[in-house]
């Protein structure tokens, strides 16, 4: 049987292989799956998403489900509401940082989580059999205004509201031409912040530095705490489901160091915690948890492994090393206006700056890279290594652990034409030279 969805959704060229026909299909095969019920649907704001948003809408109306529009909204929101408001599901038009010529669609159970991977399957089985069942009855389509409001109050509960208030933080906001800023200016106006802004017009074609936020792109972000004395910066990918913080002092930091900064102040809260993380996250997580008696699980990468996981779990924080940050109490998804906020949370509880915070944590030396890769060359390269290193790890690409501290992972990207390439070393030195050794040995295997 074929396969549909990738790491997070299904993505595609909008008028390529992610046509209207498509759409519909596929929108009429998920419709099948949850049978019966009302469906809240939202979108991003890319250039063809308004276009998609009628498709899906027919679709569902045609196979007999009612369909909500939420509107322009982040991704999290349209979970957290799906939830809230009792949803019977939910669909995401997105790519999220995919360029401007994809879109997507990221499906949601009842319970505000990304469907899991079984799920997944069995709409694939309903699309490539066309097992369409005739609904007795058309549904209706009708509008959802409540989604923006549940969001932002949902955030807000899990924060101490005054505390942070009185500290009248100064925050510098990258939207990256997103959809958090539909949402974000407003819960830190309503945080007591002062608020400065770039890339804040929403525009399908991210022209501000493109739609996911990177270390290489976020100069601008950087820029922007340092003019403004602002006490931290914060940028969010195309549907506002990842953040990648900057501190005070300007220096942007990974994925894997701002969560590791969360999860050292959610965890001393909340002791006898469990984490989720993926298989290409550093391991300074492993020597957090142990003095709280907590315990980290890994999973395959991707949102869905890591949400789905942290549900079975009851766990309390789930991330990934792309900025991808989960908050159990809140939604077991990723969500960069949570995360946000919990940095806020942070910052009005402690004496000391977003940099001294950071500096009194273990040093973590992670990087990663991409390389434009068909399917049969990411299966070579994964081949060749693993002749190389017959004791890898391969269940998820391939990943070589040369010691405790030393590993380099490799794996095809689930949403684009490229290979993605991780690593791990105890200095910033070795790490740049086992990257550059990879990166070359990739390369040649490639082009053989």
């Amino acid at each position: 049987m074929g396969k549909l969805f990738g790491t997070n959704g299904v993505r595609g060229i909008f008028g390529e292989d992610f046509n209207l026909e498509f759409i519909n299909d596929l929108v009429t095969s998920i419709a099948n799956h949850y049978q019966s019920g009302k469906i809240l649907v939202a979108v991003d704001g890319r250039n063809s998403s308004s276009i998609i948003e009628k498709i899906v809408s027919s679709a569902l109306n045609y196979s007999g489900l009612d369909c909500h529009l939420a509107g322009l909204i982040p991704t999290p929101c349209l979970e957290l509401a799906t939830k809230s408001l009792g949803y019977d599901g939910g669909i995401m038009i997105t790519a999220s940082h995919n360029p401007p010529e994809y879109n997507g669609i990221k499906s949601v159970a009842s319970d505000g989580v990304e469907i899991s991977r079984d799920d997944e399957k069995k709409i694939e089985e309903i699309y490539f059999n066309q097992n369409w069942k005739k609904a007795s009855k058309f549904g209706v389509t009708k509008n959802e205004d409540g989604a923006i409001q549940v969001y932002v109050d949902g955030i807000k509960s899990h924060v101490d509201v005054s505390k942070i208030i009185s500290r009248k933080l100064k925050v510098a906001l990258d939207l990256g031409n997103g959809a958090q800023a539909i949402t974000v200016i407003r819960l830190c106006k309503e945080l007591g912040c002062d608020v400065f802004t770039i890339n804040e017009n929403i525009d399908g074609n991210f022209p501000g530095r493109g739609s996911e936020p990177t270390p290489q792109n976020l100069s601008d972000l950087s820029n922007l705490v340092k003019n403004n004395q602002a006490d931290l910066g914060i940028a969010f990918d195309g549907d506002g489901d990842r953040s990648i913080i900057c501190d005070n002092e300007g220096k942007v930091i990974t994925g894997d160091s701002s969560a590791i900064l969360l999860c050292n102040y959610l965890l001393d809260k909340n002791p006898n915690s469990t984490v989720i993380t993926c298989l290409n996250s550093g391991t300074t997580i492993e020597k957090l948890v142990s003095r709280t008696d907590s315990k980290v699980i890994r999973t395959k990468v991707g949102s869905v492994e890591v949400s789905r996981r942290m549900v079975v779990e009851g766990a309390l924080v789930g991330f990934e090393e792309n900025g991808g940050f989960m908050y159990g109490k809140h939604n077991q998804v990723r969500d960069g206006a949570m995360t946000l906020a919990l940095v806020l949370d942070l910052l009005a509880d402690s004496e000391k700056s977003l940099a001294e915070n950071i500096r009194s944590l273990p040093i973590s030396y992670t990087t990663k890279d991409k390389i434009p890769c068909s399917t049969d060359d990411a299966d070579k390269v994964i081949s060749q290594l693993l002749n190389e290193f017959p004791d890898s790890d391969t269940s998820d690409g391939i990943k070589i652990t040369f010691d405790t501290q030393n590993w380099i992972m490799v794996r095809p990207s689930g949403t684009e034409p490229i290979i993605r390439i991780y690593a791990e070393s105890n200095n910033q030195k070795n790490l740049d030279d086992l990257m550059s050794k990879y990166t070359k040995k990739i390369n040649s295997i490639i082009l053989r």
